[in-house]
């Protein structure tokens, strides 16, 4: 068996990685088992190298706050700010903290410095302003749209003033307060000022829709995609708030499938001007259904990967990253019996693996479901093996390396 499985398995390097697909995806996707392990993101930044220098690949998608993420471009693109200040203002869930991201940023800075337009890296971060504790307050995706809006068409098309939208919003910690997140009665998400702003929000955006072709004439694409960017999350995180005042029995599924909707609108933007790799936990970017427990109450939701997966086709590939051991985290040698094990047992420390024909080399053996006894590694679902496009295979990460759980972290 093992050498059946040693013929599926390449060196770890962008050309391994397009042998596998058919043709170079708009969006590649590498998903993570874990977050905190910087040996994984080192992976990514290689692989993103390579994509970059050889692949015509622009763009890095990771999942982090949207709105967070466009502080890290400013910087990649034009150097405003430090690199300093960008590790902590530009990153959500703690992501910031990570010696990797910080030389992910510093390297893409260094390649843009004398480049312009297309040849320029971009950065985004596709996840929605959310965390574990709760979701941001709709301020500032709403009245940066608005003020876009309001410099470049009449008043009159206008659906309020900026006054207006200020005194409706009112205080940021209405929308903040963590404890709505266990509480529907705490959230302010159904309330006559909170729906007001859903059909300002949606006027908002279908007038940044009809005045397309003169908003670009009068700025530049760039700036009506980020304009975009506002208006998709400003209804998002005001459909996510409505939601959260929810008391029915659904309502957590429902919110796991609106971040999921949230992270595929901007994915599918991206995909729009593509090719770009997407990086984030294996969870979001899987096509399988995503399925977890709270307490008594079974959870299921299409990921953000399934969805956009369902209407890219081939335009779409996911690389599922799976890990040997984080023995600082009580994760030792995976079970012989699992597809960690098969491969924990290769000689090399690391694999990108032919994931359809590791399947048919594995016949009709089924590998076991591997148990992590830390709540922060996600093993493989030998189930979800048809449908992965590759495996990258990590053999061990160094112990002590870690900076993750942060409290905020989702």
């Amino acid at each position: 068996m093992t050498t059946g499985i040693e013929d599926t398995a390449h060196v770890v390097d962008a050309a391994s990685v397009m042998g596998l697909l058919s043709a170079r995806p708009r969006l590649l996707a590498l998903g993570e088992p874990t977050h905190g392990e910087d040996v994984l993101l080192d992976v990514r930044n290689e692989l993103f190298r390579q994509l970059v220098e050889r692949e015509g690949y622009r763009t890095i998608a990771i999942e982090s706050d949207c709105l967070m993420g466009l502080v890290v471009d400013d910087y990649v693109t034009s150097g405003t700010g430090t690199l300093d200040e960008v590790m902590e203002r530009g990153f959500s869930h703690g992501f910031g903290v990570s010696a990797a991201n910080r030389e992910l940023v510093s390297w893409m800075r260094a390649y843009n410095d004398g480049r312009s337009g297309s040849e320029r890296l971009r950065f985004v971060g596709f996840d929605g302003p959310l965390e574990i504790t709760g979701a941001a307050s709709p301020r500032q995706a709403l009245t940066a749209l608005h003020a876009y809006l309001t410099a470049r068409v009449d008043s009159d098309l206008l659906p309020c003033t900026a006054e207006t939208l200020d005194r409706i919003l009112g205080a940021d910690d209405r929308w903040t307060n963590p404890a709505a997140m266990m509480d529907p009665s705490q959230s302010v998400g159904q309330t006559p000022e909170a729906i007001q702003l859903r059909l300002l929000a949606d006027d908002l955006v279908a007038l940044l829709d009809t005045q397309t072709p003169h908003l670009i004439a009068q700025s530049s694409r760039d700036d009506w995609v980020r304009a975009r960017m506002y208006g998709r999350t400003a209804t998002g995180l005001l459909r996510y708030h409505f939601w959260m005042a929810d008391t029915s029995p659904s309502r957590m599924a429902r919110l796991l499938g609106l971040r999921a909707s949230m992270m595929a609108a901007n994915l599918l933007a991206i995909a729009d001007r593509g090719p770009g790799l997407v990086y984030a936990h294996n969870g979001h970017l899987q096509r399988d259904k995503s399925r977890m427990r709270m307490g008594d109450l079974p959870l299921e939701w299409w990921s953000a990967g399934a969805i956009v997966s369902a209407q890219l086709g081939e335009g779409y590939a996911f690389m599922a990253t799976a890990l040997g051991t984080i023995r600082h985290h009580g994760v030792q040698t995976p079970p012989p019996d699992t597809i960690e094990g098969l491969l924990y047992a290769l000689p090399e420390d690391r694999y990108v693996v032919d994931a359809h024909r590791l399947a048919a080399a594995l016949g009709d053996v089924t590998p076991a479901p591997r148990m992590s006894p830390w709540f922060g590694y996600s093993p493989l679902d030998p189930a979800h093996l048809t449908n992965i496009d590759g495996i990258v295979f990590v053999k061990d990460s160094p112990t002590g390396q870690t900076w993750w759980p942060v409290a905020t972290s989702m």
